[in-house]
């Protein structure tokens, strides 16, 4: 039996009993089955932000089950899958993961609300791994046969639909720890020869894959338990027996993205390479937090040889990734017809979209009530878990102007994890106790969502939520042990955050390079640093007169830098951090270690946490503005922060999404 939930006006169909396999119907016949991907959500069930405590419409499930209900009215066929990172990332999958787990006959939340959406299957993300395979297995219903997890235990109610994973295996007994992939009996309505209604079976396979690099992000959690395959590898394993066992068509749910990079089997974005794996027929892609397809888009990635940022394709199958925290519902259109042996795709007749809970004149589609009744207990728990008082503070800590130069929401993260790795060396680690302990951070959020995803902690009252927002990420705190030449490598991969400016140049240059994530502009926030930018050198040689105590840094001196555990281990491809330089994989999460510091501290000031600046860009004199874009009406935020040359050109930049367009003068 299956739980009863209020469905309100999704007109569900019967999705979760297995039809009766129908005749085959004439060669001829034909077909439209629309393809709906969720992604990314991120255990963002409302379209309500737990760290500012106020409801967000940008974003939340339960305005994309309204586009998923339009679809449903528009194509006589549609599968809903989901493509994973769904039970982590907002307070709501903490306080579940970490404060109060469901009771073993609940499902999660988002899963509660998958289900009553309807969802027919959904593959595995990287972040589903970030609580732990004990976890992972009680709340997906699933019996790991791996270490760590008790076998006896009882099997917890999951979500109702199939689960897909391909690439990852059990070391115990090198089987896979989801089933790879299912082969789904779909009743279509369809069109014989003749024109005439009929109904058919159409069997569809759903495979899953998740980046490799898992191994590495939660190595604490994964290591000796699990081991991947590559995307590639995995696919041309299993696609075959997919085909072989009837399955008419062959979508791939890959979470992970495009990249142009020569393909390795640990790649963390292998999409390009999985569409060239004969029998894929449709790609569900993710993790990359974009929008595909976008006529519009300077990602490098989408305009790679192969990539149909307009149609939708790679090397031509049909391919859409939805975004995240549900802003987007992926839509492919396949038309399909019948050859008199299996269903076929017409590859020029299908189309690939992602539609936007945010209309064209900036209203948002409304919720669908049915998703909010489904979690109003868990959603009232969270606000109460995220309101519990640490300290206060006297500044206010915000992002909005990070990428200029502002530390007020990085620092106070640097002070509490330098402050940990200090105590920790010289209580543990004598043999680096004479080495100068410094400490990375960087934005979490930057605006890659929108205007409204940027940290804003106002001054006042600091609660558990203003800590998460601060840090966003379950990550652990971690410490590297680098050269001066490595440390200057590590800066200069972070300033790839920026784009090359030509002084003299007459018209506007853009200063940020969106398709470099934010969250990887790692910054030194101490005074005992300097290092100054200089934009108008190519990536790899922008970091100038780096010195340490006033002392340029040599290649050969010795440095503790105080990171995350997704850094150290190789996440965003810096140089040098492989995990091979760890010397401290701590026991404490980063937030944890924040909330920790806040409750010592107490009260935070701007002069002691929030104002330090290790780096400044380099002067130069420009001959036309030098452009960025943040939400309108912050200029005296900035100059609070010490950017007198900041200056607000344009309270709407034109663009469509709320931004305003700003200025910096960089001669200054």
């Amino acid at each position: 039996m299956h739980a009863s939930f209020p469905l309100s006006v999704l007109s569900l169909p019967l999705l979760f009993s297995t039809p009766a396999v129908l005749a085959a119907p004439p060669a001829g016949s034909a077909a439209t089955l629309a393809v709906l991907e969720t992604t990314d959500l991120h255990a963002t069930v409302l379209s309500y932000d737990y760290y500012k405590l106020k409801a967000e419409p940008a974003i939340g499930l339960e305005r994309t089950a309204t586009l998923i209900r339009q679809a449903r009215a528009e194509f006589p066929n549609t599968l809903l899958l989901d493509n994973g990172d769904a039970i982590q990332g907002t307070a709501l999958a903490d306080y579940q993961a970490l404060v109060a787990p469901p009771p073993c006959e609940r499902a999660l939340a988002v899963y509660r609300a998958l289900d009553a959406l309807g969802v027919e299957g959904a593959g595995i993300g990287n972040h589903e791994f970030n609580y732990g395979l004990a976890y992972l297995s009680r709340v997906t219903g699933s019996a790991f046969q791996v270490d760590g997890v008790d076998p006896a235990a009882p099997r917890c109610a999951g979500p109702h639909f199939p689960l897909v994973l391909a690439n990852v295996y059990s070391t115990r007994t090198h089987q896979p720890l989801f089933a790879p992939y299912r082969i789904l009996d779909k009743e279509v309505s369809a069109t014989g020869p003749d024109g005439q209604p009929l109904r058919a079976t159409i069997r569809i396979g759903i495979i899953g894959f998740t980046p490799p690099a898992i191994l590495d992000w939660d190595k604490r959690a994964l290591e000796g338990k699990v081991y991947t395959q590559g995307v590639r590898e995995a696919a041309q394993k299993y696609i075959p027996m997919m085909r072989a066992e009837g399955a008419d068509l062959v979508v791939a749910i890959a979470h992970g993205g495009i990249d142009g990079a020569p393909y390795t089997p640990a790649m963390e974005n292998a999409g390009l390479y999985l569409a060239q794996v004969p029998g894929v027929d449709a790609m569900l892609i993710g993790h990359a937090h974009q929008t595909f397809p976008d006529a519009s888009s300077t990602a490098p990635a989408f305009n790679l040889p192969g990539v149909d940022k307009v149609r939708g394709t790679v090397h031509g199958v049909p391919t859409v990734m939805a975004s995240l925290w549900g802003k987007y519902l992926g839509v492919i259109g396949l038309h399909l017809r019948y050859d008199g042996q299996r269903w076929l795709v017409d590859k020029e007749r299908t189309t690939v979209e992602a539609r936007a809970i945010q209309n064209p004149d900036r209203s948002f589609v409304a919720p669908d009530p049915a998703i909010a009744a489904l979690v109003t207990d868990e959603h009232a728990a969270t606000i109460a878990y995220v309101q519990a008082p640490l300290g206060r503070s006297d500044f206010r800590m915000a992002s909005y102007f990070a990428d200029v130069g502002d530390p007020s929401a990085i620092e106070l993260v640097n002070l509490a994890q330098a402050d940990y790795v200090r105590r920790y060396v010289n209580a543990n680690l004598p043999q680096y106790a004479a080495l100068p302990v410094l400490s990375m951070a960087s934005p979490f959020k930057a605006g890659a969502a929108g205007v409204g995803d940027y940290t804003d902690v106002k001054a006042g009252p600091v609660a558990l939520n203003n800590a998460a927002d601060l840090y966003l990420y379950p990550n652990a705190l971690y410490a590297v042990k680098v050269t001066g030449a490595e440390l200057r490598a590590w800066l200069e991969k972070a300033a790839g955050r920026f784009r090359r400016i030509d002084p003299a140049v007459s018209g506007p240059q853009e200063l940020v390079d969106t398709g470099f994530a934010g969250f990887n502009f790692d910054m030194l926030t101490d005074p005992e640093v300097r290092y100054e930018i200089d934009l108008t050198r190519p990536p790899g040689q922008r970091i100038v007169d780096l010195r340490y105590r006033g002392v340029p840094v040599s290649a050969g001196q010795s440095f503790i830098v105080a990171t995350n555990s997704f850094r150290a281990n190789g996440g965003g491809g810096f140089p040098g951090l492989d995990g091979s330089r760890t010397v401290l994989a701590a026991p404490d999460a980063s937030r944890d270690v924040l909330i920790a510091y806040i409750r010592a501290a107490q009260t935070l000031t701007r002069a002691q946490h929030g104002a330090a600046r290790s780096w400044r860009f380099a002067r130069v004199a420009h001959a036309g503005p030098v452009v960025f874009h943040a939400p309108p009406g912050l200029e005296g935020l900035a100059h609070d922060a010490g950017l007198i040359t900041v200056r607000q050109l344009k309270a709407d930049d034109g663009g469509g999404k709320g931004f305003a367009l700003y200025g910096i003068d960089l001669s200054h």
